[in-house]
């Protein structure tokens, strides 16, 4: 990753109906990363996202959050990328991952977006795949239970005793992606 300004994406969907559910694991990292900066989130109208500006890991950074559904997500992430002349390189985007076990967070770059409409969105309006990301992983739904279905749900309360933990390792490591990147980041993170 270069030297100029960075965004960290955290996906999720509006409002308090979806606040705890798992869908909604972005959104909390991008918010342990404005605590961490001290700083509140501002409406940011040109991009539909609400906005941190700050510096972490020694960067000019960006933490959003897109005020649209997740599966139109594309259009606030190529709005602020334009807005702060982000090319994808520099654009983290932080999500729920359907296919990595509860509490296990992965780095990489590019790759499809495994039925996750919230990054295909983004892949479409960026017109490239090969952005980074971190993935959070929520697991697989028991069952039958649709996929859908499951990430709209909350977590469970077995799940809320460590998630705390596991937002903060993910901010940690969309701010260590940011400061050594990408595969230096993956060899400290992936052990885990």
């Amino acid at each position: 990753m270069t030297a100029d300004t960075a965004l960290i994406v955290g996906l999720g969907n509006p409002g308090a109906q979806y606040e705890t559910t798992r869908h909604n694991v972005g959104f909390m990292v991008a918010d342990a990363l404005a605590a961490r900066i001290g700083a509140k989130f501002s409406s940011h109208k040109k991009s539909n996202s609400d906005i941190v500006q700050a510096r972490l890991a020694d960067r000019s950074v960006i933490v959003a959050k897109p005020r649209t559904f997740m599966n139109l997500s594309g259009q606030p992430v190529a709005g602020l990328a334009r807005f702060f002349s982000t090319s994808p390189s520099n654009i983290v985007v932080v999500h729920d991952e359907l296919d990595i076990d509860f509490g296990a967070i992965r780095l990489k770059l590019g790759g499809g977006e495994g039925g996750h409409n919230g990054l295909r969105s983004i892949s479409q309006h960026l017109s490239t795949k090969d952005y980074p990301r971190v993935r959070v992983g929520v697991g697989r739904p028991p069952g039958r239970m649709d996929p859908a279905s499951y990430v709209l749900k909350p977590f469970s309360s077995a799940e809320r005793k460590d998630l705390g933990v596991i937002v903060e390792e993910a901010a940690d490591a969309a701010e260590l992606l940011l400061r050594v990147g990408l595969e230096a980041a993956q060899n400290q993170v992936h052990p885990r």
